[in-house]
């Protein structure tokens, strides 16, 4: 009996085959078509796809991790590429990618994986292709996704776009879906910088703004981590002064900086609105009172220099992120697949979520869409409360939700925390992003779980 294995799966591209090879072939493709559950990381990827060229990765397996090298080759300009096991975790692999023109001249893209596992053995062979199934409709989904997103830009010119906290959550994301694209992407850094690195210090002598020479737009993602540690007040006033002091020296290299940035896009949190209840939350709608509340007004009062010097500034009021790398959603994912979870405190509370790639989407669309500009909710278009939310990720899992998290023994394990974060009702609605012209991904919570876990069809 065979122990090889064929997956396979075609998609049609909203661009031609030229385009989507292109979109493969730029940085960053690699790590935009790893899924957010797997715990890959490139090591290294050199002389883009051509024949002979390596990538390595290294894949983590519980407590294991192991390279795994592959080589491009069989490499068709414009239509495919072949990528072939040099060493790793099969016995055999051989992933084809191929990207040839439908009846309307558009590309369909056609992946066939074929592999055998290590030693011919055969256990899990029906789980392999599970997984291998899982990842390509997921890869297909965000290729598509992401052309369609480049495509209805095309008129704009590629960009030159600097980011900071480009290695946390969200810039580890983002990064790959601008270069891509055919943006060039400069990360600003507090170490000593890199090849495409600028060094700053957020928290002292902030970035000269000669550096910034040449930069079309800057991307602003640095803070510390709100919900990193306990909320004593040296952590408050670590977080409250990152995004305050750390925003304002940004701004003011912008504003200062000739032949600099045209458009300012600053990560902020819906944290500004606070906890309001049931009551319907715009971004015409006043900040409310607290820690977060504070945090959020101080970060999007940092940006001001670089509005008044005339630099289109867009701040994006960031909801629930989904994603199983990390967040809330991380934490969430091991009692749920048990089977141990529930709704959390009274259920009532309102979450305002976004997926992942919709928050990508939002900061493309804000760089790239000249009347964005002021505040904007970066959250779904239909907000649930949490009894909706734990209801929902459970049916994604196929697990029940049984088990409540009471809400004193949250304020125990987190103290101020939790009455601001966790169990705080923020109803939020994405009216200026809608208005000015974004169409989201997953416009429902079922859809956004269901493509963030993989568990859609």
């Amino acid at each position: 009996m065979s122990t090889e294995l064929i997956v396979e799966r075609r998609t049609a591209l909203p661009v031609s085959p030229e385009e989507a090879f292109a979109w493969h072939a730029r940085p960053g493709a690699l790590e935009r078509l790893i899924p957010p559950w797997h715990r890959i990381r490139v090591l290294g990827r050199a002389g883009g796809v051509a024949n002979g060229t390596r990538v390595v990765l290294l894949v983590r397996a519980g407590p294991f991790a192991l390279r795994w090298t592959a080589e491009h080759r069989d490499v068709e300009p414009g239509r495919g590429f072949t990528d072939i096991q040099v060493s790793g975790p099969f016995e055999r692999w051989v992933h084809t990618h191929r990207m040839d023109p439908g009846d309307d001249g558009r590309a369909v893209l056609h992946d066939r994986i074929l592999c055998e596992a290590p030693l011919g053995v055969r256990i899990g062979r029906s789980r392999l292709r599970r997984e291998l199934e899982r990842m390509l409709a997921w890869r297909h989904a965000v290729t598509a996704a992401d052309l369609a997103m480049l495509a209805a830009a095309a008129a704009g010119p590629r960009l030159h776009i600097a980011v900071t906290g480009a290695s946390g959550l969200i810039g580890s994301t983002l990064i790959p879906a601008l270069t891509t694209g055919g943006h060039r992407v400069t990360r600003l850094v507090r170490g000593v910088p890199r090849e495409d690195e600028i060094r700053w210090d957020p928290a002292g002598a902030g970035l000269e703004p000669a550096a910034l020479r040449g930069v079309d737009a800057v991307i602003h993602l640095a803070g510390e981590n709100i919900a990193g540690a306990r909320w004593t007040a040296a952590h408050r006033r670590r977080v409250l002064e990152s995004r305050r002091t750390g925003t304002r020296l940004l701004a003011e290299a912008i504003a200062r900086a000739p032949g600099g940035p045209r458009v300012l896009v600053s990560a902020s949190a819906i944290g500004l609105y606070g906890d309001r209840g049931d009551e319907v939350l715009t971004e015409e709608s006043a900040p409310g009172r607290g820690f977060l509340p504070d945090v959020a007004r101080a970060w999007e009062e940092g940006t001001r220099p670089a509005e008044e010097a005339g630099v289109r500034v867009v701040r994006l009021r960031i909801g629930l992120v989904l994603t199983p790398a990390g967040g809330l959603l991380e934490r969430l994912l091991p009692p749920f697949r048990l089977g141990l979870g529930g709704r959390i405190g009274s259920g009532a509370q309102w979450m305002s979520w976004i997926s992942v790639d919709d928050l990508v989407g939002a900061f493309h669309h804000a760089i790239v869409t000249e009347s964005a500009r002021g505040p904007m909710n970066a959250v779904g278009p239909e907000p649930v409360t949490n009894a909706e939310f734990t209801r929902a990720l459970a049916s994604a899992l196929r697990r029940p939700a049984l088990l409540p998290v009471p809400a004193v023994a949250l304020r125990l394990a987190f103290g101020q925390m939790a009455d601001e974060a966790i169990l705080a009702s923020a109803r939020v609605l994405p009216a200026a992003l809608v208005e000015s012209g974004y169409r989201f991904r997953h416009s429902t919570l079922a859809e956004a779980l269901a493509h963030v876990l993989g568990t859609a069809a």
